[in-house]
């Protein structure tokens, strides 16, 4: 955060050449590519209330709280001072700031409240949102990403869809019922299994009345202040999805005990927990023995909220980096004015342009899914674009902070937060290898959703690889093969549709043609003004 008046003639020499904090900047109204995606996307019929976020996580004090929630982590509270078990979290007051700010912008409800665009306007705020702080995000998404889980269960969804989808926040830890709103995370995974979620051993026993109470362990259960999580246990007829509420319907708080709270790389304003289920009470959610089905219904939307999450850390970091080189001099030039600095920046920008174009072709695919063709390119483009951009992002903004120097590796920037969180997508909700066999599954068991890739990779003129690669089944050791050249295809697809020409045309010739392993290293001339001109935020 900018200080006033900060001392620049100090007694040994002057500061000078420092560009000023990346902040109170509109990253909606100022920022190009988003504004052009938002408007071939459908989200632009909302630009009002995309400009008023993008002030208010650009700003100043927003920005200030996202370096105070991730400087105080969350703190654990076993028991209260009498020794009476409480299992609540405590977290730095900016983190609730950003949650309430997030929420109330309707980050997790307005897909599901606005009659045009949805999911494509939740993308734009998500978007905005993570460049503020990307650990609130986490249950942000969760929330957003429950509702087609819940509508498998009417009078599952008839309780908790108002709370989760209202356009509020409510911190207090009290029964869901008695709040403004909710928000719900999910736990599924187990030591013994990890992604296959079919090892677990959470057991699940009907009780007369038709609830359930839950007996098992949950490796990761992030958000654990939430009001309610999706899980997976075992019931007598097989693996089942369950709502497992915080409080039991009688007022007292449900048997969910957090072992300890994860000790990890990024993302440190968020709490992630290890739960135990000491007979916790539950509801199912969908018929026993399709827990699985049931709970992909979420685990589809959160996907597509990794890749948004991955595609705004590229684009922050790009920001950040842009901004840097405009405002300080070497070797008696601009940064931004060097013949090689230019060069980097323009190829790093090519994946943060491929990155915001996927995000939002999946976003119309998901708004349009009435049409079956779109439908099918949502199914098969999730795993495409999540594969793809997520494992750029770490890349991107290493990159990044390489612009800036030594500077960039200090704490006191954006930067090292950044690089700590950009790893996070690849690996949740399935790291490269389990999305790589998922598209091998949707390949082989979904013809459509085959055709509706071709038909759209033919409308930029990217489909010929793709077309021979899917002649033929795929083995399992050609699956990161495929699933990296689908997603180049489809990335090159969706610029040549929406994006200009030389952005387009370079990344084609970079990326999906040739390849090189480092920013700039590439032999194929592109046009780099051209890209520049529209990379930087402008006030």
């Amino acid at each position: 955060m900018a200080h006033r008046n900060p001392r620049r003639h100090l007694a040994t020499h002057e500061v000078a050449n420092q560009p000023p904090p990346l902040e109170d900047v509109n990253l909606y109204t100022g920022d190009a590519l988003l504004r052009d995606a938002c408007a071939w996307s459908g989200a632009g019929v909302h630009a009002d209330r995309l400009t008023r976020f993008g002030a208010q996580v650009g700003s100043a004090e927003t920005q200030a709280w996202c370096v105070q929630a991730n400087r105080t982590p969350p703190i654990f509270h076993p028991y209260n001072r009498y020794g009476e078990r409480i299992d609540e979290v405590e977290f730095h007051p900016a983190y609730h700031e950003l949650m309430r700010i997030g929420l109330e912008a309707g980050v997790s409800g307005a897909a599901w409240n606005v009659s045009e665009a949805g999911h494509a306007l939740h993308a734009a705020l998500l978007f905005l949102m993570g460049q503020g702080d990307y650990g609130v995000c986490c249950p942000m998404s969760m929330t957003y990403a429950v509702v087609p889980a819940l509508r498998v269960a009417p009078a599952v969804a008839a309780e908790w869809a108002p709370r989760v989808t209202a356009e509020a926040y409510d911190q207090r830890f009290i029964p869901a019922a008695e709040k403004r709103a909710a928000t719900m995370g999910m736990a599924m995974t187990e030591k013994q299994g990890g992604s296959d979620v079919r090892a677990n051993s959470t057991r699940a026993e009907r009780q007369s009345d038709g609830s359930y109470i839950l007996s098992g362990h949950k490796w990761f259960c992030s958000a654990p202040m939430s009001d309610a999580f999706l899980t997976l246990a075992y019931a007598k007829d097989g693996l089942t999805c369950f709502l497992v509420p915080r409080w039991r319907p009688d007022g007292s708080r449900n048997e969910i005990e957090i072992q300890r709270l994860k000790d990890k790389l990024g993302d440190r304003s968020n709490a992630s927990s290890e739960i135990e289920y000491r007979g916790a009470w539950a509801q199912a959610v969908g018929e026993e023995g399709r827990g699985v089905r049931t709970i992909i219904e979420m685990v589809g939307l959160t996907r597509f909220d990794c890749v948004i999450g991955s595609a705004t850390q590229m684009r922050q970091a790009a920001s950040l980096a842009l901004w840097h080189v405009e405002g300080r001099a070497a070797f008696q030039k601009k940064l931004i004015d060097q013949p090689l600095m230019r060069a980097v920046l323009a190829d790093l920008m090519l994946d943060v342009e491929a990155a915001i174009a996927l995000t939002f072709r999946l976003g119309r695919a998901l708004d349009n899914a009435a049409d079956p063709s779109e439908a099918a390119l949502a199914r098969i483009g999730l795993p495409l674009a999540k594969y793809l951009v997520t494992k750029r992002a770490p890349t991107i903004v290493a990159e990044a902070m390489e612009c800036h120097g030594g500077v960039g590796y200090v704490e006191e920037t954006p930067l090292p937060r950044l690089f700590r969180q950009s790893p996070l997508n690849a690996i949740w909700e399935g790291s490269g290898n389990v999305i790589a066999l998922d598209l091998l599954r949707a390949l082989a068991r979904e013809p459509d959703a085959k055709d509706a890739l071709i038909a759209e990779l033919r409308k930029g003129d990217a489909a010929d690889e793709a077309e021979t690669l899917l002649a033929k089944p795929l083995p399992e050791s050609r699956a990161r093969h495929a699933i990296e050249r689908l997603a180049l295809a489809l990335a090159a697809s969706t610029l040549a549709q929406h994006a200009p020409a030389a952005v387009s045309d370079a990344f084609r010739a970079r990326r999906f043609a040739r390849s090189s392993l480092t920013f700039a290293a590439g032999d194929v001339a592109i046009d780099e003004n051209a890209i520049l001109a529209r990379a930087a935020l402008r006030a």
